[in-house]
This record gives structure tokens, sequence and C-alpha cells, in this order.
């Protein structure tokens, strides 16, 4: 398990991505829904790494709103090696610094990040499904373009860590 730094969505937002998560149930597919007992947030992760302590997240971040207003756009669907099935919002430069300066602020205060984080390399999106079946992932991918394109605003992030049960509002 790793822990990550989580952008949360707007209601609205959220609800829509439950329904989406419940469609993908009905096709057979395992969605983020059935992890850790119902308790996963539809999110767009900023930072990953295997391990955080939060009081130095926090002291890295300190003066900056992490859960900055954002307006996202999700406008495509897409799979990561694994069969990692996604939404994926359009990367504004707005997205893009936000990332940017928060993963900067990270690293500066000696937080170690996951690689794929990293500014350049970093994918934004909204994880569904960790495991599609290859037999289901046509449909998995129908459902998801059925329900784009979605607009949403960040309202809230936390820092989580659910192999240790940690839930660490950030500002």
């Amino acid at each position: 398990m790793v822990a990550a730094l989580e952008l949360y969505l707007d209601t609205v937002a959220t609800r829509r991505i439950r329904v989406l998560w419940e469609a993908l149930e009905a096709e057979g597919v395992q969605s983020m829904r059935s992890l850790l007992e119902q308790r996963h947030r539809p999110h767009v992760s900023l930072a990953v790494a295997p391990r955080f302590e939060p009081e130095q997240v926090t002291a890295a971040l300190a003066g900056t709103t992490v859960a900055a207003p954002l307006r996202l756009s999700f406008q495509h669907a897409g799979q990561f090696v694994g069969r990692v099935l996604w939404l994926g919002p359009v990367p504004t430069p707005e997205l893009l610094a936000h990332h940017r300066r928060v993963y900067d602020l990270l690293v500066a205060g000696g937080v170690t990040l996951m690689e794929h984080y990293r500014p350049g390399r970093w994918v934004p999106h909204c994880t569904l499904s960790m495991r599609v079946p290859n037999a289901l992932m046509s449909a998995a991918v129908r459902r998801c373009l059925e329900m784009l394109p979605l607009e949403a605003t960040v309202v809230a992030a936390a820092l989580t860590d659910h192999a240790r049960n940690i839930s660490h509002p950030l500002p």
C-alpha cells in the first residue's frame, strides 16, 4: 500500500463517479468502491510515496492551500499497465502549476516521492479500478465514456495512508 496526497471533488462530481463505480461493478469489474471497506473517496492524487509522515508533510506545505479550488474537466478515460482504469482531467496550466508547486515544496521539505509523480511525468487521473479483467476492458471503457464529460471542482485535500489508517486533512 502507498500513501497519497489526495484532492477531493465536489459533491456532484463525487456522486457521479460513485454511480460509475456501481456501473462498473454491474459489468463484473471490481471498482474502487470495493476497496477499504467502501471508505475510498474519488480523488486525484498530487503526490504518492511509500510512506508519509503527516508532521513532515504539514511543515513542508505550510502556508500553501493544497485544496486550491481548481476546476477539473474530465474528458477522457485511460488505462495504465496492470489493467488500471481511470478518468483523466484536462491537464490545464493551472492544474500543472499547482502540482509542480506542491511537489517542489514536498521535495524541498525532505519528503521522498514516487518518480511517476514528478512534474513532467505525472498523469493526472481519478482511478476507477485497479484490475480490470482484459475480457471486460472494452465494456468498462464504454461505461466511462458514457459518463464523460465530467466537470468538477476541488473542494478538499488530505494526506492518506490507508495501511496506517491515516487520513490527515490539509488546507
